[in-house]
C-alpha cells in the first residue's frame, strides 16, 4: 500500500516537537512571515507618523480604501486554485458599477432588482469565461483578456464616454457607506466572504477538489472529480463576486463612468499572488490573500503620508507583483520537490 507524504510547505505540529526552536522558527518564516512584515510596517509608520498613522481615522480609510480590492483578489483567487486566471475581474468592474446605476437612474429600476440583475450578469460573464476555457480550450489569460476588453468596450458604449449621474436610494449607497461600531461595512463583506470562502476551500471535500485540479487535471479527472464542472463553477463565483464588487464601487462613487475601475485589476493580482506564498506557502490561499491585500494597504498608506509622489500607488504595485510571482513560483518549486514517501 502506497501512501504520499504532505507536500505542504507549513510544518506539522508534529514536525514542529521534533525541531529545535531556531529550525522550528525558520521552518515557520515561510508561513507567518507575511504577518509580521505587515505588523512590523505598521510599527514603524507608527513610529515615523505618530500623529496620523496609528489612528483609527487611518485604520477605517485603510479598511474601508481596500475592501473592494479584497473582494477582487477573493474572486481572482478562485480561479487560481484550479490553476487558471481571470483577468476580467478589473474589466468586469468598469461595466458592473455603470450598469448598477444606469438600471436605476436611466431605466428606474428599484435597487434590489439592479442589484440581482447584475449579480446575475456576473455570473454569466463568469459562466462564458467557464466554457471557453474548459470546454473550447482556450488558454485562460487569452480567454478574459478577450472578454474583458469586450466588457470595457461595452462600458464605453453604454455610456458614451460620459458619466452616468442621478438620484440613488440611500438604500443603495447604505451598501458601501454605513458603519458599524465604527467599522466600514464593506470590511463585514469580505470578512464574511473570506469565512465562507475558507470553510468551502479548507473544510469541505470541493475545496480539496478545486485543489487538485490546479495541481493535476488528468490525475484529479482520474480520481472521479468532475473537472469540467468545477473550473466552470469558479469562473462563475468569480464573475459573482466581481459584480458584487462592482455594485459596492457603485454605492461609494455614486456616479458611473467607464474610466474607473481598471486600476483595481493590478492590485487585485498582487493580492491573490502574495496570498500564495504566506499562511499557506506554494498554493493560492483566503487568509493569504487578505494578508497580501492588507499589506498593500498599510505600505502604501505609510509611504503617501510620509510624502510618496502620485506614482508611488501603482509603481509599489507593480514590484510587489513581480516579486510576489517570484515568491510564489519558488514556493510552488518547493512544494513539488517535497520528496514522496512511501510505506
Amino acid at each position: 500500500m502506497q501512501s504520499l507524504k504532505s507536500t505542504a510547505l507549513e510544518p506539522t505540529r508534529a514536525e514542529l516537537a521534533g525541531l529545535g526552536r531556531a529550525e522550528a522558527i525558520r521552518r515557520m518564516l515561510p508561513v507567518y512571515g507575511l504577518p509580521l512584515l505587515t505588523v512590523a510596517l505598521g510599527i514603524l509608520f507608527s513610529v515615523l507618523l505618530p500623529d496620523t498613522f496609528p489612528t483609527a481615522l487611518n485604520a477605517r480609510a485603510i479598511l474601508g480604501e481596500k475592501a473592494i480590492i479584497a473582494l477582487l483578489s477573493l474572486a481572482v483567487m478562485l480561479p487560481m486554485m484550479a490553476g487558471r486566471i481571470d483577468l476580467t475581474v478589473g474589466y468586469g468592474i468598469v461595466l458592473w458599477h455603470v450598469l448598477a446605476i444606469s438600471l436605476q437612474t436611466v431605466y428606474g429600476l428599484p435597487w434590489p432588482i439592479a442589484v440581482l440583475l447584475v449579480l446575475a450578469g456576473g455570473a454569466l460573464l463568469g459562466l462564458i469565461n467557464g466554457v471557453m476555457v474548459e470546454l473550447a480550450q482556450i488558454d485562460s489569460f487569452i480567454a478574459t483578456l478577450g472578454t474583458g476588453t469586450i466588457l470595457y468596450a461595452l462600458a464605453l458604449w453604454h455610456t458614451g464616454g460620459r458619466q452616468v449621474i442621478g438620484e440613488l436610494p440611500d438604500a443603495f449607497t447604505d451598501i458601501n457607506g454605513l458603519f458599524i461600531a465604527g467599522v466600514p461595512i464593506t470590511s463585514f463583506y469580505v470578512l464574511g466572504l473570506a469565512l465562507a470562502l475558507w470553510i468551502i476551500t479548507e473544510r469541505l471535500p470541493l475545496g480539496r477538489q478545486i485543489y487538485a485540479i490546479g495541481a493535476n487535471p488528468r490525475v484529479a479527472e482520474l480520481n472521479g472529480i468532475r473537472v469540467r464542472a468545477h473550473v466552470i463553477g469558479v469562473f462563475a463565483a468569480s464573475g459573482v463576486l466581481t459584480a458584487f464588487a462592482g455594485i459596492v464601487l457603485a454605492a461609494k462613487l455614486r456616479i458611473g463612468q467607464a474610466s474607473v475601475g481598471l486600476e483595481y485589476l493590478l492590485p487585485a493580482l498582487v493580492g491573490a499572488f502574495l496570498g500564495s506564498t504566506t499562511i499557506k506557502p506554494g498554493r493560492v490561499n483566503v487568509w493569504g490573500t487578505i494578508v497580501g491585500v492588507l499589506i498593500l494597504g498599510v505600505g502604501i498608506s505609510g509611504i503617501q503620508q510620509l510624502g510618496g509622489a502620485f506614482f508611488v500607488e501603482p509603481l509599489f504595485n507593480g514590484v510587489t507583483l513581480v516579486i510576489a510571482i517570484g515568491l510564489a513560483g519558488y514556493a510552488q518549486r518547493r512544494r513539488r520537490a517535497r520528496p514522496a514517501a512511501t510505506d
